[in-house]
Order: structure tokens, then C-alpha cells, then sequence
């Protein structure tokens, strides 16, 4: 199989690549390398990958509608894993037009190269932030998710109805995932569990934001993977999945767990709330159970000790 991957050089595009590869399909990968985090850190995500002979990468951004194109027509693939998007919650509250620009116009672009040139099928990354602070706990894909709370989420809520158009217009088979707290290796440096595990193993103060009590369902890059991978395997004419752990961890446990799995304590400052922020994501997985067969199966007492394994071994701290 020949899959495009946009985002590749990411924390789970490149994981994504590898496991393609692997698996011996052809692997085109589009990103910009934008300089949201060191660009030399997303390049030794990809070091693997630019090994294999099955590997073709473009240094491109989704945002020029014509070097998108030009890559669509000269790879005809057969199905598009399309990842890439400015990401955080948090960011988006700062810089919203930047998030409407890179994850509305260019997933438009992504939406038209995949119209013109007519791929099997397109899996297109959703977010669980497009539940906003909704009560209905656990989130199921049938919540009408009508009130994001954050600009990101707003994008992330256009491309799912940006995709239904293009399905409903022009045919396209569109599988929509909504991840939900993706952590493992190669997980980004701003997210919480990448900034918490380095502040504790370097005797740093854990920044925690609220009361400790808010809670996630934090979803192990594996999982993930083998979410994506059965999505990319069978197509649908449009669906979401919500792709979890169905289970919830509080923030204030989490960082217990990473303070074990690390052998050091935490120091912890306390600071507000943050606009943006919920107090749960807690996925409803039955939908991706019934016609994905997904079935995560790494705790987060698991996950957490392979993260902090591979997070000394990569920044090379004892």
C-alpha cells in the first residue's frame, strides 16, 4: 500500500511511518518542520524512516496548495493519513488566526488534492478539545459538540464538517479520529507529560495548573497506532471514531506515577486554571470497539514507565 502522511516528522506521524514501513507499505511524508519545537528533534524522529528505501519525504507546507498538489499527481496514493495541524490548547488562545490558517485553509488544500486525485480513502486527525467542556461523561461521537472552548478546537470541529461536505459532495471514503491525550516516545515538548517527566527528573518544580483534580484519558502512542493502522486497513464512507483509553487518570496521580516510574519525587507549584482548560476527556470507545476492532491495552502505569525509559535515553539523562 502507498500511504501519504502529512505532519510526518511529528510525534505521531513519524511513529505512524515507522510502523508502515515495518509493515514493508510506501510511505510519502509531507511536513514544513515549523519551528513550534526545535525542528532538529522532529528530524531524529524521522531518522529511521529516512533510512528505508520505502521513505520518500518532501519538506513541504499544506498551506501552498500547489506543492500539495504537485505531490498528490506525481504519487497517486491510495490513502492519506492527514496529521498535520497546529496543535495546544493553550497556544491557540494567542495566536488563533495562525490555527485557523495551517488547520482550516490547508486542510482545505489536503481535501481538494484528495477530490481531484481520488485516493481509496483519507483518515484526517480530530481532537477530543472539539467536546469542550461538555457534562455528557463519557464523550461519545454522537454528542453534538457544539461549544469548543479554544480556537483550536474550533479547527479541529471545522475539519470534521469540512470532511463531511467533501464526503457527502464528492465521495470521498473519510475516517475522522478524535484523539484523546496521546503520550509515549517522541511526544511533543510542550505537552504535559513530556514537560512534567523533565521537570522531575531534573529536580525541577512540576508547574500544575488547577487543583490537581482535573482528569484525562490518556492514550498510549501504540494504542494509537493501531487505531490508525485499522483505520488506514478499511474505509469508511464517513465516520468518526473517538480513539481513547476509556479510562481517566487525575493530574495530581499522574504526576505520582511519573514520579515513581522516575525514582524522584516532585516538587509541585501551584497555579491557576487556565482559560482553555476542562476538567475530564473521558472517551466512549464502544463505536471504535464495534467496527474498528480497537482495543487499547497499555495502562497508563505501563505507558508511563516505557515513556520515562525512552525520555532518558533520548536527552541522555541518568
Amino acid at each position: 500500500m502507498k500511504v501519504l502522511i502529512t505532519g510526518v516528522a511529528g510525534f505521531i506521524g513519524s511513529s505512524l511511518a515507522d510502523r508502515l514501513i515495518t509493515y514493508k507499505n510506501e510511505v510519502i511524508g509531507m511536513d514544513d518542520f515549523s519551528p513550534t519545537y526545535d525542528p532538529q528533534i522532529k528530524r531524529r524522529y524521522i531518522e529511521n524512516a529516512l533510512k528505508s528505501e520505502l521513505f520518500t519525504l518532501y519538506e513541504a507546507d499544506i498551506c501552498d496548495k500547489e506543492t500539495v498538489y504537485k505531490i498528490f499527481k506525481k504519487h497517486n496514493p491510495e490513502v492519506v493519513v492527514h496529521l498535520a495541524a497546529r496543535a495546544g490548547v493553550r497556544p491557540s488562545l494567542e495566536n488563533p488566526e495562525e490555527y485557523y490558517r495551517i488547520n482550516i485553509i490547508g486542510s482545505q488544500n489536503i481535501l481538494d488534492a484528495c477530490r481531484d486525485t481520488r485516493p481509496s480513502h483519507l483518515v484526517f486527525a480530530s481532537s477530543s478539545s472539539v467536546y469542550g467542556g461538555s457534562k455528557a461523561i463519557p464523550y461519545s461521537e454522537e454528542d453534538p459538540v457544539m461549544f469548543p472552548i479554544s480556537p483550536y478546537a474550533v479547527t479541529k470541529r471545522t475539519n470534521e464538517l469540512q470532511a463531511h461536505v467533501y464526503s457527502s459532495l464528492y465521495g470521498l471514503n473519510i475516517t475522522m479520529l478524535r484523539f484523546f491525550t496521546v503520550y509515549g516516545p517522541r511526544q511533543r515538548p510542550d505537552m504535559g507529560i513530556h514537560k512534567f517527566t523533565k521537570q522531575i527528573l531534573t529536580g525541577k518544580p512540576v508547574v500544575l495548573f488547577g487543583d490537581g483534580t482535573s482528569a484525562r484519558d490518556y492514550t498510549y502512542i501504540d494504542d494509537i497506532l493501531d487505531g490508525l493502522i485499522k483505520s488506514i486497513e478499511r474505509p469508511f464512507q464517513y465516520e468518526i471514531f473517538n480513539l481513547g483509553e476509556n479510562h481517566t487518570t487525575k493530574l495530581i496521580d499522574l504526576i505520582e506515577i511519573i514520579s515513581k516510574c522516575a525514582g524522584k519525587p516532585a516538587q509541585i507549584e501551584w497555579q491557576p486554571y487556565q482559560p482553555g482548560d476542562v476538567e475530564i476527556t473521558y472517551a466512549d470507545i464502544t463505536h471504535a470497539r464495534t467496527l474498528l476492532n480497537y482495543k487499547p491495552c497499555v495502562p497508563v502505569e505501563e505507558g508511563i514507565l516505557r515513556y520515562v525509559h525512552w525520555f532518558k535515553k533520548f536527552y541522555n539523562i541518568d
